[in-house]
């Protein structure tokens, strides 16, 4: 069994400058979890104190059921991939992918068997007499991988791996990480600020803000049921739009009143905050698929708009904000031209003061 825990993690830096503080959440044996979250949220630091390159200020730390708060990174059986692929730039592809089965002193029949099915798997047979001068960006991130694999450790640690390569690239770079982890089953904890890749790797993330953790889910929980502001607008792209007002009771129905005009709230999102009484001062989150332009009420200009092939995503000017709205590539207003709104059955609502869901 491969799985980490992590309870009551907290590092404090000499300064008292807090890295993390108080992480708690577990990796199941063979599960993908990504962290996640905006730079300088404490991810990296939790990656470094899993993979022993920091050590706890407080909480205890356990990989495959052993404590390994005081245990060395080379004997906690992780391998760690980094930004920058650290290969050895002297050496061929085979001899990277050998060095660290040749220090753990592996007889050389087995380090070379390991190395070709690696190679197999990550489709570099051919580029194994290269050095890393002579090969791509993609393929250079490959042979990180693949140094990392013939070690066969317990648990794979990926900080920000794809950060360096192009858009086309990352992209194929994901569906190659998400193969690698169905045929290895290998428990993969993977850090990284693109809530992209977190939506399309993770089987778990754990969202982190200013060293904490703000929610632990699947991607489509995560999605659906945010648990504040936060977590709401980091997660969705193009973000969520939010609107401040107030909720109040008219004619026996829940309103969010706004700069706009009123907003009925739909039955399902008034039942779950009905315990708010007469008047609440909120926020309203809606997510760009969730505008629908042409029908409705609420009145806004066209700002600009992105056309992407299969979808339009527009920007609207109304009032005081700017929102963006998910259109149908057929989408044929100008900038300028006058729209109207309304919002779909869905949304979400926020405490004005703590920003947290009203809608638990």
């Amino acid at each position: 069994m491969a799985e980490v825990k992590l309870i009551n993690v907290s590092k404090i830096f000499p300064r008292g400058n807090v890295g993390v503080k108080d992480a708690t959440f577990e990796v199941a044996d063979g599960e993908f979890c990504v962290i996640l979250g905006p730079s300088g949220c404490g991810k990296t630091t939790t990656l470094r104190l899993i993979a022993g390159l920091e050590y706890p200020t407080e909480g205890e730390i356990y990989i495959g059921g052993k404590l390994v708060n005081n245990v060395e990174p080379k004997d906690r059986e992780i391998a760690m991939v980094f930004q920058n692929y650290a290969l050895y730039p002297h050496m061929t592809v085979y001899d990277n992918m050998a060095f660290g089965l040749k220090m753990r002193k592996v007889p050389k029949e087995e380090i070379h068997n390991r190395i070709l099915e690696a190679a197999e798997l990550l489709d570099i047979k051919n580029l194994l007499d290269r050095k890393p001068r002579e090969l791509s960006g993609g393929q250079r991130q490959r042979v990180a991988v693949g140094r990392v694999i013939v070690r066969h450790p317990k648990v794979f640690l990926f900080d920000e791996p794809l950060s360096n390569l192009d858009a086309k690239m990352r992209t194929k770079m994901r569906a190659e990480l998400a193969r690698i982890h169905r045929q290895l089953k290998t428990t993969t904890i993977y850090v990284t600020h693109d809530q992209v890749e977190a939506m399309t790797l993770g089987q778990k993330i754990v969202l982190m803000k200013d060293g904490e953790i703000q929610q632990i889910g699947t991607p489509l929980s995560i999605y659906d049921y945010p648990i504040n502001k936060f977590v709401a607008g980091f997660i969705g792209s193009p973000p969520m739009n939010f609107f401040d007002g107030e909720i109040v009771e008219e004619d026996g129905k829940l309103v969010f009143n706004f700069q706009l005009g009123k907003y009925v709230l739909p039955q399902e999102i008034a039942k779950k905050v009905k315990e708010v009484g007469k008047s609440k001062k909120a926020i309203l989150g809606v997510r760009p698929e969730e505008i629908i332009l042409g029908e409705g009420d609420f009145p806004a200009q066209i700002d600009f708009f992105e056309l992407l092939g299969n979808e339009t995503i527009v920007y609207l000017d109304a009032g005081d904000t700017t929102l963006n709205v998910r259109a149908q590539s057929s989408f044929n207003y100008e900038p300028g031209s006058k729209v109207v709104f309304k919002f779909s059955d869905r949304g979400h609502l926020f405490d004005k003061d703590t920003e947290v869901s009203l809608l638990k």
